[in-house]
């Protein structure tokens, strides 16, 4: 049994990227046994892929104290390969502390983590200007397998009260609206207005908001068209409302890249990042669609312009 170590902490819309890579490996190399590092927040949604075999919890918020019990628990497996996905000073001192025949990382790594690499990854073709999962994707010959995305991504089911709108009758399966974002620069402020465009147009939809902050919508909607999730989306949940979505519509976020690698058609609204380096992936399929702001900026961008995209890509799959 091969065993090997991925070092990806965070954030949400990166670990799905490794994910899939992880899932990618699964699916070429036999007998390979993949163990997680990642933070504690986003440790449910690497535990429910079917691709990962054990987890390992990163505390952040527990500081040393939380680094030091952490390399104990990964000292205690020796590993084939251990996986620098992150590039990071911590993630450098992590593989660092494995104990393992081969530590790889990544040739743009940063804070001087590169020293603690026996090797580095080469970049795509495309360099730095490679789309994410294209940069993640370089780490598989290392391993024996062929730098390009093999099987479909799968998560553990689970039943949660939450699903039981997506899943009734009427209307079909609903759009789903992810309506925050990490950072304020990349948060669209037009998905009420949105909405009121999507309900009026047709009586029989239903629309779902959600994301891990509350967004208030000041009860504007008619119940049996619209449910509101925000702020009580819980991330072993995520896949299972994401994979009940005729469409999702989301800033450039975790979500929207969990929609995409799930098969799900995605409409993504960009700001000021680069759709062609942090879109949905690939940027060719036909139900991963973006909107980017004038200059970068979202609050140039009118809730009626993304309307009017959403309804062109819709009219494809009619």
């Amino acid at each position: 049994m091969t065993e090997l170590l991925i070092i990806k902490p965070s954030s949400l819309g990166d670990i799905v990227h490794a994910l899939q890579v992880a899932t990618s490996i699964k699916a070429q190399v036999s007998h390979v046994r993949i163990s997680w590092v990642v933070r504690e927040i986003f440790a449910p949604i690497v535990r429910a892929c079917a691709a990962v075999d054990q987890v390992y919890v990163f505390e952040r918020a527990a500081g040393a104290k939380g680094f030091l019990r952490l390399a104990k628990q990964i000292r205690e497996k020796e590993f084939d390969f251990v996986f620098d996905m992150q590039g990071l000073l911590r993630t450098g001192l992590m593989t660092q502390r494995a104990r393992a025949e081969r530590k790889i990382g990544r040739a743009d790594a940063r804070e001087f983590s590169g020293v603690f690499y026996d090797e580095k990854v080469a970049l795509p073709p495309g360099g730095k200007r490679s789309h994410a999962i294209e940069i993640l994707l370089q780490f598989c010959p290392v391993i024996g397998a062929k730098p390009e995305l093999r099987g479909a991504l799968k998560f553990r089911e689970v039943d949660s009260l939450n699903l039981r709108f997506a899943d009734s009758r009427g209307g079909g399966n609903p759009i789903v609206m992810f309506v925050d974002s990490r950072r304020a620069e990349k948060t669209w402020g037009g998905f009420k207005e949105l909405t009121e465009l999507l309900l009026r147009e047709d009586k029989n939809r239903k629309v779902v908001w959600a994301g891990s902050s509350y967004v208030h919508d000041r009860g504007a909607f008619p119940p049996a068209q619209f449910f509101n999730l925000t702020g009580n989306t819980s991330l072993v949940s995520l896949p299972a409302l994401v994979q009940r979505a005729d469409w999702v519509i989301a800033n450039d976020s975790g979500p929207m890249h969990l929609a995409a690698a799930l098969g799900v058609r995605v409409l993504g609204i960009f700001g000021p990042t680069d759709p062609r380096l942090f879109g949905p992936y690939p940027p060719s399929a036909p139900g991963n669609v973006v909107v980017q702001a004038p200059v970068g900026d979202l609050k140039l961008l009118s809730a009626k312009e993304v309307h009017q995209r959403f309804q062109r890509a819709q009219a494809r799959f009619k």
